[in-house]
C-alpha cells in the first residue's frame, strides 16, 4: 500500500467496528479487519443483511419471513419476503426541533426546517394528494429545483405508496418528455423558475410545453420561488403550492407496503434512444442507503451533510435518505461558482457542514482556478469529502489534502443510477490511498473480470457483481417480459451483474476506476481506460479540457484526442508533440493518440460526465438522438464531418 494520504485516528470508535464486534459476538467469530468483514458479508449474504436490518432498526409493521430466496438469481432475487414497511415513515422517524433541512438557494437567505416542521408539511401535502385521488402505484413527478418542496413532495408521495420521479428544470422539454411520457404521471410538482449564475430563469413556458404532451396529468402544483403573484392562467390544472397544501386535522397514516414496492423511477443518462426507466424499491433503497450512511460514512444525528446535486441525479435520492439517520440535510440550488469558486466552501463554514459531497469535475475546477478552500473558509467541522460522477485523478487527491484540509477523509465513490447506491466507496476505518476508492461496499460481491469471466487482482477488468443485492432494480417500466432489464446488465456475463466500468482491484481491496468500459480504448487489442489519458492532459497548462475516443480504422482502432485550448492559446505542433510525449512517458506508446484535434467544446451530461460514446458514434457516422441528456448539446456539432479523421 503506497501513497497513503490519510489514516483514521480512532477506527475503534467507528460504527463499522461496532458492526464487526456485533457480528463476532453473534456468530462466534474473531474478525478484526474490514477485509474479513467484507468477505463475510458476501459469503453469508442472508445473515449479513439481517444484521443490517436489525442494527438500523428499520421501522416496519410486519417482519420478514426470509431475507433472500436465492442470492444467485440475477435478476429476480426476492428480498425480505413478507415484510411491510413505508419508506417515508423511516425518513420521518424523528419529529423534534432538530434541524432537518437547511436550504440555500443561490442569492437567497438560508431557510431551515426542523424535523417537526418537515413532518407537519409532509402530513398536510399527503392529505392533499389523497384528496385529489392519488393512490398506491400512481406516478407523481417533479420538474423542480433542489428545494424543500421537492423533498416534501417526494415524502408525501412515498407515504401513500405512490411512485416518485423527478427531472431538473434545466432539462430541455424533449429531455423531460422522453422520461415522463414513459411513466404517465398523474401529478407534477414544479416551480415558477430557478436561479443560476446570477440570473433568474422562468420555468412556466417550458412547463406548458411539457404539459401539452402529457395528457395524463390531472394536477400541476407550482411553488413560487423566483417571484410573487405567479400567473398560472396558461397552466392547465395549475394550482399554487400554498393553496394546494391541506389543513386536514387527520393524522398521517403511512401506507404499509411490501419491501419491493416501487419507490422511485430513475433514468439512465444515455445519448442514444429513450432513457431506461429504472424502478427502485422502497426497502432496497432504504436498507442500502442506511448501510452506506451508518458504516461507510459513520454518520449520526450530529452530522450535517451536503451533496451538490439536482433533483434529476441519483445523488439527490441518496442525499435525502440521510433523514433516516436524523442528521441535517443541506439542499442547494444554483451555480456552485456564483459569485465565485469560494461560494460552496463558505457555505460549508456557514452551515457547519461535516460531510461535503461534490463531483470530481467541481474539485478539478477549484484546483484549476487555484482556489484555496482551507484559507477562504473555516472548515474545522468538515470531516469527510465525497466525490463522484467521474474518476478523481491522483492530482486532485493531492489538491484536497494540500489546499482543503489535511485531516479529512476523501472518499471517492462509485455506483450509479442503476443501483441507486455504491459499489465502491468510503470507509472510516481504512486509510485513503492516492487515486483510489477505499473499498468495495459491504454486501457487494464486486470483482474485476477479464473477458473469460475470471476474477482478477491488480489487473484491469470489467466491474461486475457476482451476487444479488437489495437495491438492484425491481424492473424497468414498460418492460413486461424483462428483456430490456436482462440486456442492460446480464448479456455480457450471464447471471452476473455487469455494470460497465473499467476497474482494477488491489491486493488490499482498494479500487481504481479507469472510466466507462464501453468507452475504453482498444488499439491493437489492448484495452486502456480514458481516465489515464485525462490525468496526463489535465496537467498541461495550455489545455482547458479534452475528450478521447477510439475510432475504427483499417481493421483496428486508433486513439483520437480532442482538446479545447485555454484562452489566448492555439493548438500547434509544439503542443501536439508535448501531448504525445507526456502520454508516452506517463502511460504507454499504445496510448499515444493518432490524431490531436482542436475543438471549441467538450460535451457533458447534466450530471457533469464527459460524453465519449456520443462523440464516438458521431465520428463513425451514427446518429445521436437523446441530446437533451446533455448540459451543452450544441457542442456535438463540432464533431461532425472532421476532415482529419478521413486520413
Amino acid at each position: 500500500m503506497e501513497n497513503i494520504l490519510w489514516k483514521p485516528s480512532s477506527p475503534e470508535k467507528t460504527q463499522m467496528v461496532q458492526l464487526i464486534n456485533r457480528i463476532n459476538e453473534s456468530y462466534g467469530l474473531g474478525m478484526n479487519s474490514y477485509d474479513e468483514l467484507h468477505n463475510w458479508s458476501i459469503n453469508h449474504i442472508p445473515e449479513f443483511w439481517k444484521e443490517i436490518w436489525d442494527y438500523c432498526e428499520i421501522k416496519h409493521s410486519v417482519s420478514f419471513s426470509q431475507v433472500v430466496d436465492d442470492v444467485h438469481q440475477m435478476p429476480g432475487a426476492k428480498w425480505f419476503s413478507g415484510a411491510k414497511l413505508n419508506f417515508a415513515e423511516n425518513l420521518l422517524r424523528f419529529q423534534d426541533d432538530h434541524p432537518a433541512i437547511h436550504f440555500k438557494g443561490e442569492g437567497q437567505p438560508v431557510r431551515t426546517l426542523t424535523y417537526k416542521e418537515l413532518f407537519n408539511d409532509v402530513e398536510r401535502l399527503a392529505h392533499s394528494l389523497k384528496e385529489i385521488g392519488v393512490q398506491k402505484g400512481d406516478r407523481v413527478a417533479g420538474f423542480i429545483p433542489n428545494m424543500p418542496e421537492a423533498l416534501i413532495a417526494m415524502l408525501a408521495t412515498a407515504s401513500i405508496g405512490a411512485i416518485w420521479s423527478s427531472s431538473s428544470p434545466d432539462f430541455g422539454i424533449k429531455g423531460v418528455l422522453d422520461r415522463f411520457t414513459q411513466i404517465e404521471p398523474k401529478v407534477i410538482f414544479a416551480a415558477d423558475g430557478y436561479f443560476y449564475n446570477g440570473k433568474s430563469f422562468d420555468s412556466l413556458e417550458k412547463l406548458n410545453g411539457i404539459l401539452n404532451n402529457l395528457p395524463t396529468v390531472e394536477k400541476v402544483v407550482v411553488v413560487e420561488y423566483t417571484g410573487d403573484n405567479t400567473d398560472l392562467s396558461n397552466i392547465v390544472n395549475g394550482v399554487l403550492y400554498q393553496e394546494f397544501i391541506s389543513n386536514s386535522p387527520y393524522p398521517l397514516e403511512f401506507e404499509q407496503l411490501p419491501f419491493d414496492h416501487p419507490l422511485y423511477i430513475m433514468y439512465s443518462s444515455g445519448t442514444t434512444g429513450l432513457p431506461k426507466s429504472i424502478v427502485h424499491s422502497a426497502g432496497g433503497t432504504l436498507i442500502q442507503h442506511l448501510k452506506e450512511f451508518l458504516f461507510h460514512c459513520n454518520m449520526d444525528r450530529d452530522d450535517c451533510i451536503f451533496y451538490f446535486t439536482t433533483c434529476g441525479w441519483m445523488m439527490w435520492n441518496w442525499l435525502v435518505s440521510s433523514l433516516s439517520i436524523g442528521s441535517t440535510v443541506v439542499l442547494f440550488d444554483g451555480s456552485p461558482f456564483h459569485p465565485d469558486g469560494k461560494a460552496m466552501w463558505k457555505m460549508a463554514e456557514e452551515l457547519g457542514i461535516t460531510i461535503f459531497g461534490t463531483s470530481a469535475k467541481f474539485i478539478d475546477a477549484c484546483k484549476d482556478a487555484d482556489i484555496k478552500p482551507g484559507e477562504v473558509a473555516n472548515l474545522s467541522k468538515l470531516r469527510t469529502i465525497l466525490s463522484t460522477g467521474s474518476p478523481l485523478v491522483d492530482e486532485s487527491f493531492d489538491y484536497v489534502y494540500d489546499q482543503v484540509k489535511p485531516d479529512v477523509l476523501l472518499g471517492s465513490i462509485s455506483g450509479g443510477t442503476d443501483i441507486i447506491s455504491c459499489f465502491a466507496l468510503a470507509n472510516p476505518m481504512l486509510p485513503v490511498v492516492r487515486g483510489e476508492l477505499q473499498c468495495r461496499g459491504l454486501g457487494m460481491d464486486v470483482h474485476a473480470y477479464n473477458p473469460a469471466g475470471q476474477s482478477m487482482v491488480n489487473e484491469k477488468g470489467e466491474l461486475v457483481c457476482a451476487s444479488a443485492f437489495p437495491s438492484m432494480p425491481v424492473y424497468f417500466w414498460n418492460d413486461p417480459d424483462g428483456i430490456k432489464y436482462q440486456n442492460a446488465y446480464f448479456s455480457t456475463f450471464p447471471g452476473i451483474w455487469h455494470h460497465g466500468d473499467f476497474i482494477r482491484i488491489s491486493e488490499y481491496g482498494g479500487v481504481k476506476i479507469f472510466g466507462r468500459s464501453d468507452a475504453t480504448l482498444n488499439p491493437g487489442g489492448v484495452r486502456i481506460g480514458t481516465a489515464e489519458i485525462y490525468r496526463v492532459i489535465d496537467a498541461i497548462e495550455t489545455i482547458d479540457d479534452s475528450l478521447v475516443v477510439g475510432q475504427e480504422w483499417n481493421g483496428d482502432q486508433r486513439v483520437i484526442l480532442f482538446v479545447k485550448m485555454k484562452n489566448d492559446y492555439l493548438l500547434n505542433d509544439e503542443i501536439i508533440n508535448q501531448v504525445k510525449s507526456q502520454i508516452r512517458l506517463n502511460c504507454s506508446p499504445r496510448h499515444v493518440p493518432a490524431k490531436v484535434i482542436e475543438t471549441k467544446g467538450i460535451p457533458y451530461t447534466i450530471n457533469g460526465k464527459k460524453v465519449e460514446i456520443a462523440v464516438k458514434k458521431i465520428i463513425q457516422g451514427e446518429d445521436v438522438t437523446n441530446r437533451d441528456a446533455l448540459e451543452n448539446p450544441d457542442v456535438l456539432d463540432y464533431y461532425q464531418n472532421i476532415p482529419e479523421l478521413n486520413s
